[in-house]
């Protein structure tokens, strides 16, 4: 058997959408915090079930948005006005109406990056292996498994006693998987 020091945690196999939105507000609500959902497709509300909070990259996004109209406003007061001033037409070297296309494109330019890299940032990608893998029918969860995953890191793990608690509500297939 495996010392508490390898153990990852426990995972138990649920059949429908349904089964396994009861077992995560069964789960949560019996004290558990590092609970996590494995779903073939999105299931709506189980984030709520779970209890996990909103997400952070909004926050990331806006600040690569404004990220870029600063360097954008930045770059071509500095290259019009300062560094290399062109009066044409008796009008001034920058004039901020003109630069709003290169603003907008480079602010949306900026959002996006920000918004992938971040997105692999918040979820810690890439990850090549996971200890999830380790489960027998894992590879069920891309065709028309649910599997609920709660981890030895929980301050209320216990391995039997969680494993009981996942049968109890109705999961099936319930491993004990190390790291």
């Amino acid at each position: 058997m495996s010392s508490e020091a390898n153990v990852w945690g426990v995972v138990a196999e649920f059949d429908s959408p349904a089964a396994i939105y009861a077992a995560a507000e069964a789960t949560t609500d019996a004290g558990y915090v590092q609970v996590d959902s494995h779903t073939p497709f999105p299931i709506h509300g189980i984030e709520k079930a779970l209890r996990h909070g909103p997400s952070h990259l909004g926050w990331f996004v806006i600040g690569g948005g404004i990220t870029g109209i600063t360097a954008a406003q930045l770059m071509m007061w500095w290259m019009n006005a300062v560094d290399y001033p062109i009066y044409v037409s008796g009008k001034l070297p920058y004039a901020w109406p003109a630069t709003i296309p290169i603003t907008f494109e480079l602010m949306v330019l900026l959002s996006a990056l920000t918004a992938v890299f971040g997105m692999f940032a918040l979820n810690k990608l890439p990850r090549h292996y996971h200890p999830i893998f380790k489960h027998s029918s894992i590879h069920r969860v891309t065709d028309d498994r649910f599997f609920l995953s709660v981890e030895a890191t929980d301050p209320k793990f216990d391995r039997s006693a969680t494993a009981k608690f996942l049968e109890s509500i109705g999961g099936k297939n319930v491993e004990l998987l190390e790291d």
